[in-house]
């Protein structure tokens, strides 16, 4: 059974619109065609389109899930960039984690400040510097 766009839209939680743009960036070259050139979905797109949307929500850009999609294509001649290119990215999402749980130290310091200047009812007695956001000297922000 094949699918229309509007329902792999509604059954992945994409836009059309995006699955258009997708498929003019190369990063749907699995799917077919009807005989009026309607894109016609299959139900084995959807494990491809789950590991295109897990790769650009956690940061890949569009150019490198197309070299990605170009391996696939090729086949086994490639495990070897695909596998590389997997480790980079785990890399890059583990080190975007790190910065994330920074931030939320941050974040969650000055949730405490604010709760406890609220039951004191002032923060004059809390530490007037801890209002402004300083940046560590490894923060590149």
């Amino acid at each position: 059974m094949g699918y229309t766009i509007s329902q792999i839209a509604e059954i992945t939680g994409l836009t059309a619109h995006t699955l258009r743009y997708y498929d003019k960036q190369g990063l749907l070259p699995f799917v077919d065609r009807d005989k009026v050139g309607n894109r016609a979905f299959k139900e084995s797109d959807l494990q491809w389109l789950a590991i295109i949307t897990c790769l650009k929500k956690s940061g890949m850009p569009v150019k490198k899930i197309r070299q990605y999609m170009d391996w696939c294509m090729e086949g086994d001649v490639t495990l070897k960039e695909r596998l590389e290119a997997f480790e980079a990215h785990k890399k890059f999402v583990t080190d975007k984690i790190a910065e994330l749980e920074e931030y939320m130290h941050k974040i969650d310091y000055k949730i405490w400040y604010y709760k406890t200047a609220i039951d004191l009812g002032t923060e004059s007695v809390i530490s007037q510097t801890n209002c402004v956001w300083t940046f560590d000297k490894k923060d590149k922000t």
